[in-house]
């Protein structure tokens, strides 16, 4: 057993759930114990928990069954402690300070932060407190900068593409559009890799704003091809051509007043052009929920791994990142508040373009 700078750590998990985050809570903990004889501390619910206090001791047995195992063992919540923060009325503290007294409380030498850009941008501004922190990327929209790749991506992948897969038959069978909305928000790679997994005809993404025009001339050279269906795979934070224009607050105010998601309005506006029956199936949660994938299982081990020796050899204020195949820390401050986007030079793009594949532009 190596000795390590660090004795007692804290893991916990926030923002959205994703596939894989009991895999990196099981080697973590595994990892610190067996090879450096850390003591660990799951915090509940997040940051909520770390201000709140709301703390258990993790033992080996804490993590039988957890590789295997979706969710978190942990809970989760979106709490933010650095944004709008106000005292608490039972304590009168600010959240930064109930942080810093349980992690002093609870004796802890280092946090261990799993989640997403908020999470980890979070994880930033505790480094920037004086906390010694490693972050974790994990999130199905694999939107994490500085990482080829997070953990949960590839399940919900698995997932999106299986969906797809079963509603071409409909599709076929009863000759009509189907609309199929996955998640990504601001980022769409789960919506470029499941709609060129399962065959997309069109795919919609938020770095890519479109055109309703593009996308019925698309279908309808399709029927004059005699394809009789058609398959669109819409990003949940897909944006037409003029919506690209509006600053951030129109934006939001515009979207804040539609009664229903995106693929709707797409289903709703095709229809009007090509006089073709639409459907829409919205994925939702199902992407995010269930076992991780064995490619999730494996990352988020690695991921884990390299998380206890990061601890052990005081390398904090670091997120684990993949990068060319490499485990690799990197500054915290460098992915806080950013969201890695498609690129318009990416190789999937030009694929699918080649393939035929409309992006409605």
């Amino acid at each position: 057993m190596e000795r390590s700078q660090v004795k007692t750590f804290g893991i916990l998990t926030s923002g959205g759930d994703a596939p894989g985050l009991n895999a990196a809570i099981r080697a973590v903990c595994r990892t610190g114990i067996i090879q450096y004889g850390m003591k660990a501390i799951g915090i509940h619910n997040g940051y909520r928990g770390l201000v709140a206090g709301d703390m258990e001791p993790l033992t080996m047995q804490s993590l039988v069954g957890l590789l295997t195992e979706g969710g978190t063992i942990l809970g989760t919540s979106r709490d933010k402690p650095f944004k709008n923060p106000v005292p608490s009325e039972e304590t009168g503290l600010l959240p930064i300070e109930a942080i810093k007294k349980n992690y002093k409380k609870w004796n802890l030498d280092a946090l261990v932060c799993v989640g997403g850009n908020g999470t980890n941008t979070t994880a930033s501004l505790l480094a920037a407190e004086g906390l010694n922190i490693v972050g974790l990327p994990k999130t199905i929209d694999n939107d994490i900068v500085k990482t080829d790749m997070t953990f949960g991506f590839h399940t919900a992948l698995d997932v999106a593409t299986d969906a797809i897969d079963r509603i071409h038959t409909t599709a076929h069978s009863h000759s009509r559009i189907m609309v199929i909305e996955v998640m990504g928000h601001k980022a769409g790679w789960l919506g470029l890799y499941a709609g060129i997994a399962g065959g997309g005809d069109v795919i919609l993404l938020p770095e890519i704003p479109y055109d309703i025009n593009c996308v019925a001339k698309k279908i309808m050279e399709r029927r004059d091809a005699g394809k009789n269906f058609s398959i669109i795979v819409v990003a949940e934070g897909a944006l037409t051509r003029e919506e690209s224009l509006l600053d951030k607050k129109s934006f939001k105010k515009k979207r804040a007043a539609m009664p229903y998601s995106i693929a709707y309005r797409v289903a709703h506006e095709l229809e009007e052009a090509t006089s073709l029956e639409s459907r829409v199936t919205v994925l939702g949660y199902l992407q995010r929920g269930g076992t991780p994938s064995p490619y999730d299982r494996i990352l988020a081990t690695q991921f884990g791994t390299a998380a206890a020796h990061f601890l052990a050899n005081g390398n904090f204020g670091k997120l684990v990142a993949l990068q060319n195949g490499v485990i690799v820390g990197v500054p915290l401050e460098e992915i806080a508040g950013r969201v890695k986007n498609i690129p318009m030079t990416h190789p999937m793009l030009h694929a699918a373009r080649e393939l035929g594949t409309s992006f409605g532009d």
